[in-house]
């Protein structure tokens, strides 16, 4: 699927406009199989924590991305520590992409103590603040006023930081989507926003959600470039994310990279999907983005069945360790909760005071 890149004629883009599926001299080989190893330990990661859920190891909900990973890894796989993600409740895999431990994140899935927040937000809203990750929210493309807000901050800071901020097609009928774009828009803030094009808010089809065939083109109502691409392709994600990234650290602005992707199950755990044709999910399964990316390697000689099953053995135990720290870990106790959302408030009013004062 070629990259589709809708610009406005202001707009003074960086952007490679080639085909998203062209070979790109620039990726070396050890960086394609960084990916696809990334997307594989990511699928096995939201399998292990899909089984976990119905074995009702730990409460609550789980939103799985699989069928999705080429757009979370090939967006982030490269971030600086610096750099910001706002994920939305389905980004959990952009957690370990970006180099959380698999302990904090299965600690914060099972609410326990250890976790980043004390337990605090378990499940499903991961997020991970030595490494600028914001804990999502289950509102609707809440995370975009935040991430926007980062970006702002580091403007201000005149410091080369971007922030990723995720959302689904169903969050661009919401103001909170508008309102995040038009601000960093007139800002030309240093910020990429991936729209995961995955067909289904929640059980509302993408048709009833917007009457324009690419999401991308909805950029060009905020003046900063539109972008359309593959979402199960990792390499053109990867390519098309590094060039929006290097351009919002440049000074460049804003971009909207719509990745037309698939879910492979329900909305969460506790959906049916019953709305969907078993058809268009076997078509889509068939485009799996791993399965695809081991095409790929296998004709530039670079996979082999036997490195795959050694990347899972060796991930497996990974796995294994971290879900036993989890269920050893001790329940946070009520008081222990409240000291930490005190203490949250306070760092929180500081780190405001910091970002937005004029010596700072």
């Amino acid at each position: 699927m070629a990259t589709k890149v809708k610009e406005p004629v202001a707009a003074a883009a960086s952007i490679n406009h080639g085909s998203a599926n062209s070979d790109n001299a620039l990726i070396g080989n050890d960086k394609l199989k960084q990916l696809y190893s990334t997307m594989l330990k990511c699928r096995l990661l939201e399998e292990r924590a899909r089984i976990l859920k119905k074995q009702a190891r730990f409460k609550g909900n789980y939103y799985a991305a699989v069928g999705q990973e080429a757009t979370a890894v090939g967006s982030t796989v490269d971030l600086r520590p610096e750099d910001a993600i706002a994920p939305s409740h389905r980004d959990f895999i952009a957690n370990f992409i970006k180099g959380v431990p698999l302990t904090a994140m299965f600690s914060q899935l099972y609410g326990r103590s250890t976790s980043p927040d004390k337990g605090r937000s378990a499940p499903a809203h991961c997020g991970y603040a030595p490494l600028n990750i914001i804990t999502p929210s289950s509102t609707i493309a809440a995370q975009l006023n935040i991430g926007t807000g980062i970006a702002l901050a580091n403007q201000m800071k005149k410091n080369d930081n971007v922030v990723v901020a995720f959302s689904g097609e169903g969050s661009t009928s919401l103001g909170f989507w508008h309102e995040a774009l038009n601000f960093a828009g007139v800002r030309n803030l240093p910020i990429v926003y991936i729209c995961q094009n995955n067909l289904w808010a929640e059980s509302v089809s993408v048709k009833l959600q917007t009457k324009v065939e690419d999401i991308s083109l909805k950029a060009i109502g905020y003046g900063f470039p539109g972008i359309t691409v593959d979402g199960n392709d990792v390499v053109a994600v990867y390519r098309v994310a590094q060039e929006a990234i290097e351009r919002a650290r440049s000074g460049g602005g804003p971009t909207l990279i719509e990745a037309k992707t698939y879910r492979w199950y329900g909305h969460s755990e506790i959906d049916p999907a019953k709305y969907r044709t078993a058809e268009e999910v076997e078509e889509w399964k068939a485009k799996d983005p791993i399965a695809a990316m081991e095409r790929y390697l296998s004709a530039k000689k670079l996979f082999t069945p036997d490195w795959k099953q050694q990347i899972t053995d060796e991930f497996a135990k990974e796995l294994d360790a971290a879900v036993e720290v989890a269920e050893k870990a001790p329940q946070p106790e009520p008081i222990e909760c409240l000291d930490y959302l005190y203490s949250f408030d306070i760092r929180e009013r500081e780190l405001n005071r910091k970002i937005y004062s004029p010596q700072f």
